[in-house]
């Protein structure tokens, strides 16, 4: 169980209380114990993107300097630590997981006609969308070639599900959305395969990596997948502006998302209701007087308390299955790391 006080958090552990302040904690704090392999790692993996056509290393050198919080390598790093320890292979884990979920995210933008990623512009929007394509074939290439030339077949077939997951995810949420029929079950298996897949797919990566048994590979596995569906509810709540993210409200339902929220609004709404807020969001979307509508609807019927309810119950299954293996700092780093999926302002 886990109690709020202010800025501190009593987390309560089998024979043991322990008061641990983590709202302030920054990811470069928590990345601490695995500093010198991230740094390494890094290398490696813009190594392993190299090209002799200068056009794409120009491209690919544009990739690294834009890195997001590097938490995907932190998963796999933190995870191979406290499965037997980090391995060469678990550089090319994270190096694999890096290049696989790099290419689907550029392939993504060019899908959704997006011209900016991170504060920076996208690959289709500097270079058109014929060479952001190719350079994601490229990307999911240099993958491939990671694994096999290195006998990591392991590793490559638990990425490689991961991203079939997440491309199934995506296809899911579009049938489902222009339909508007989403119920809970449909939503969580959406946000299964979209989101936590990958970072499930981390977990096991640094696991294997290590050398862990199937059962161990397995149960990081479902550790992962907890974590992934805390963070997708924590972003469905930063549209309805619980925090100051500096992303606009009301995101997702412009591009008509049903997220946790606001299904729970419409299943506790009457049947007026209901009808009324689904044609807001299929025909007004791009209305921000209807947009704030949509919103107050869902505060007033109790979605955002139910949907951080929901987060929180997936964060203590989490950290019931970390709380299994040994007290270490890179269990500390990840118990860390599960409280920032929560906790972050953006």
């Amino acid at each position: 169980m886990v109690f709020k006080i202010g800025f501190l958090h009593y987390v309560c552990k089998p024979n043991k209380r322990t008061l641990v302040a983590t709202s302030m904690l920054k990811l470069d704090e928590i990345k601490k114990p695995i500093e010198k392999e991230i740094d390494a790692f890094e290398e490696k993996f813009r190594a392993s993107m190299q090209s002799t056509v200068p056009l794409l290393d120009r491209i690919t050198h544009y990739i690294v300097k834009r890195k997001g919080k590097q938490m995907r390598p932190m998963f796999v790093f933190f995870s191979a630590n406290i499965c037997g320890g980090i391995t060469e292979s678990t550089y090319r884990g994270a190096a694999l997981v890096e290049l696989l979920h790099t290419a689907t995210l550029v392939h993504d933008d060019v899908v959704d006609n997006s011209f900016e990623r991170r504060g920076f512009f996208s690959i289709n929007a500097l270079w058109k969308n014929k060479i952001a394509v190719l350079v994601g074939d490229y990307l999911l290439s240099k993958g491939l070639q990671l694994s096999v030339d290195n006998g990591e077949f392991k590793l490559l077939k638990i990425v490689s599900d991961a991203v079939q997951q997440m491309s199934e995810g995506e296809l899911l949420q579009i049938e489902k959305v222009r339909r508007m029929d989403i119920s809970e079950d449909v939503y969580y298996e959406v946000i299964r395969q979209k989101t936590a897949s990958l970072i499930s797919s981390c977990c096991a990566a640094g696991a294997a990596s290590a050398g862990a048994d199937e059962k161990t590979i397995t149960l990081m596995q479902n550790f992962g997948e907890k974590i992934g569906i805390a963070f997708q509810i924590k972003d469905d709540l930063f549209d309805f502006g619980v925090d100051d993210v500096g992303k606009p409200k009301g995101i997702d339902i412009k591009e008509k998302k049903v997220t946790l929220p606001l299904i729970y609004a419409l299943n506790k709404a009457s049947k007026a209701d209901k009808k009324r807020i689904i044609n807001l969001v299929k025909n007004h979307q791009d209305d921000p007087d209807k947009i704030n509508e949509i919103i107050e609807f869902v505060h007033q019927s109790g979605g955002l308390a139910y949907a951080e309810e929901q987060m929180l119950k997936y964060q203590a299954q989490a950290f019931e299955i970390l709380n299994t293996f040994p007290a270490s700092a890179s269990r500390t780093g990840l118990e860390q790391l599960v409280r920032f999926t929560t906790e972050r302002k953006k």
